[in-house]
């Protein structure tokens, strides 16, 4: 058996939980069923964050499996695979595409380690049980598994429309698959290789990704408060020649900034006089905490502006289903740019999408959600200040999933993120949401994907790290 686990002080809850787990795994054979999370804080009278830290610890050892939702079981020893060559492959590919911090994002969360660093929701936020009735209806339909249009089903364009306010109608909006295509599919469809995009400074990673992967030149424009500087942005369109402006206006990911109306106006005008387009991200409108949201970019200009609505970040992350709007040529232009990628969406995932946000039980499920997010964000920020004082809050987001924080000038986020995957915290370091040199050190916290208690215990951790850095 290993020694004691190297994340853990000598002594502690969490090395307990992991010499209680050790002595059944001694005991036991590959496969057999170690006792549940459950019957271990009742035995050993620690919390369940504890006994997950010492799950995490067992299973980067090879020692246990977990599968979430049945158990954590011992595991069997395999042969390790014999070594191959690829190198003719690295000949063969070359200059690798720029995702690395794309990827970071979307990796899966370690077993037992605290997610703050996803964006998407946790089961516990989710409507399993309304989609699982859903999809079950849709199934049943003698069309589930026909083509659909390739810009998709008339009845969820037609609902998108509507909620994106203004002019747009059904024939205006293209459903494709979540968000990230959608901004694939816009970037390519307006930007040439080799020309510049301008994007919020910091702003969304997978914005960032796509513009690199497409040979694109980035340009950070600064935010504060109140989301992208209007004035720096005519700079921005002057000095850089660029057509394509990406921004999220409604709680901004990583900031949560809001353009307030004056703002939004300005920021349409700094377009107008560059003849530009405006990307909007519009993924956080039913993630709203407090008050209510900003109109929407396009309900105002509908010419200037590509619009995106997912509904990934508000129903479930596998429901991959977004809306792309535009009108005029570019409409054209994003129809022939989609086609290429993949046809259309799947007919029952638009069906199940459809079903539910015009059911009853839509509304209920957004205001549960909010109040969920409202919960845990007032566990964060009471958290942050109780345990990581040092480190200055941005402001309290009125809406989204993210709080951005600014760490001490000598403490490297990178470094501080590796620290607190070895003490079971997963979290995102600032320097990849922006598109040039960060501005300082950061850290973007997530409350999506964690329960409150694990909120807690997550910014406790951090909060230690950063004491000791």
């Amino acid at each position: 058996m290993s020694n004691a686990p190297s994340n853990v002080r000598p002594g502690s809850a969490a090395e307990h939980v992991g010499a209680r787990l050790r002595q059944a795994i001694a005991g036991g054979m590959p496969g057999d069923a170690l006792p549940s999370v459950r019957v271990l804080v009742r035995e050993l009278h620690v919390s369940a964050a504890t006994v997950s830290q010492a799950i995490a610890q067992l299973q980067r050892e090879g020692l246990v499996v977990a599968q979430p939702g049945h158990g954590t079981f011992i595991a069997g020893r395999v042969a390790p695979a014999l070594p191959r060559d690829h190198g003719w492959q690295s000949v063969v590919l070359g200059e690798g595409l720029p995702t690395d911090a794309l990827q970071a994002l979307m990796a899966e969360t370690p077993p037992g380690a605290i997610p703050l660093g996803s964006g998407y929701m946790d089961s516990a936020l989710q409507p399993i049980g309304m989609l699982a009735r859903i999809t079950a209806q849709a199934l049943r339909r003698p069309d589930a598994w026909e083509r659909t249009p390739p810009a998709g089903i008339e009845p969820l364009r037609a609902w998108f429309a509507h909620e994106a306010g203004g002019s747009l109608r059904a024939s205006d909006v293209i459903i494709v698959q979540g968000a990230q295509a959608a901004i694939s599919t816009a970037v390519r469809a307006i930007a040439r290789p080799g020309a510049s995009i301008l994007v919020e400074s910091p702003t969304y990673v997978g914005a960032i990704a796509v513009a690199r992967a497409l040979g694109l030149r980035p340009v950070p424009v600064p935010c504060d408060r109140d989301g992208i500087r209007p004035d720096l942005l005519r700079a921005a369109f002057a000095a850089s020649g660029a057509r394509v402006l990406y921004c999220q206006p409604c709680y901004a990911n990583p900031t949560g900034a809001c353009l307030p109306a004056e703002r939004q106006a300005a920021v349409l005008a700094a377009a107008r006089e560059a003849g530009a387009f405006i990307i909007e991200d519009d993924y956080a409108r039913d993630l709203t905490l407090q008050g209510r949201p900003p109109p929407s970019l396009v309900s105002t200009d509908d010419d200037h502006v590509i619009y995106i609505r997912s509904m990934t970040k508000s129903i479930a992350p596998s429901l991959r289903v977004a809306a792309l709007c535009a009108r005029g040529p570019v409409l054209a232009r994003l129809r022939a740019s989609r086609i290429i990628d993949d046809y259309f969406v799947p007919r029952v995932l638009q069906e199940v999408t459809l079903a539910f946000v015009t059911s009853a039980i839509w509304p209920r499920h957004i205001k549960q959600l909010q109040q969920s997010l409202r919960e845990r964000q007032a566990v964060a920020v009471a958290a942050l200040a109780k345990h990581m004082p040092s480190a200055r809050l941005a402001m309290v987001p009125q809406g989204g999933f993210s709080l951005w924080l600014e760490l001490p000038s000598h403490i490297d986020d990178t470094g501080l993120v590796r620290r607190a995957a070895v003490d079971g915290v997963s979290v995102s370091p600032g320097r990849h949401w922006f598109p040039a040199e960060p501005e300082g050190s950061f850290l973007r916290l997530s409350i999506a994907a964690a329960p409150p208690e694990d909120i807690e215990e997550g910014i406790a951790r951090l909060g230690a790290i950063v004491d000791s850095l």
